[in-house]
């Protein structure tokens, strides 16, 4: 399975590059993963909507650009389908039996992400109703997916 991670902004905290390092490894005997990261648009306090709209629809053209016609799209939406580790894992097994093998997990910016990308997604995952920082939600979803490897592979993980 190929499985990309378009996100918004550049990592910049070390303890989450490590963390981040520390799962793209553990996931390459799994799968055959590409961290893709689009630059943010610069977003001033006190936008107008407008304003906020016009800075997610450019960040959605650069997260636009990276996804493949064949790709089946994953995006992270607090108004998304929340699922167990469990869940998710039986998610990526029924993709791959179904021959979809190429998956694009997207991670929008501060602002979320842009009507165009959350109308080509073809599922909306959400981890929670709270918000967290969207580059913390790299090293989370990793996490996931390769939480969801070991459940699918039948192989022990703490939970």
């Amino acid at each position: 399975m190929n499985i990309k991670i378009i996100s918004v902004g550049k990592l910049k905290e070390k303890y989450l590059k490590l963390g981040i390092e520390e799962f793209t490894k553990r996931l390459s005997k799994y799968c055959s993963l590409e961290i893709i990261e689009v630059d943010d648009e610069k977003a001033p306090e006190n936008l107008s909507d407008k304003e906020m709209i016009m800075i997610k629809d450019k960040e959605g053209d650069k997260i636009l650009s990276k996804i493949k016609d064949n790709t089946y799209v994953i995006a992270l939406a607090i108004d998304g389908k929340m699922l167990s580790s469990e869940d998710l894992a039986e998610k990526l097994e029924d993709l791959a039996i179904t021959g979809k093998s190429n998956i694009a997990f997207v991670i929008g910016g501060s602002l979320g992400l842009s009507y165009a990308v959350l109308k080509r997604a073809d599922y909306k995952l959400s981890f929670s109703k709270m918000t967290f920082p969207h580059q913390m939600m790299k090293l989370i979803l990793l996490e996931q997916i390769y939480r969801a490897y070991r459940i699918i592979k039948g192989e022990p993980y703490h939970k």
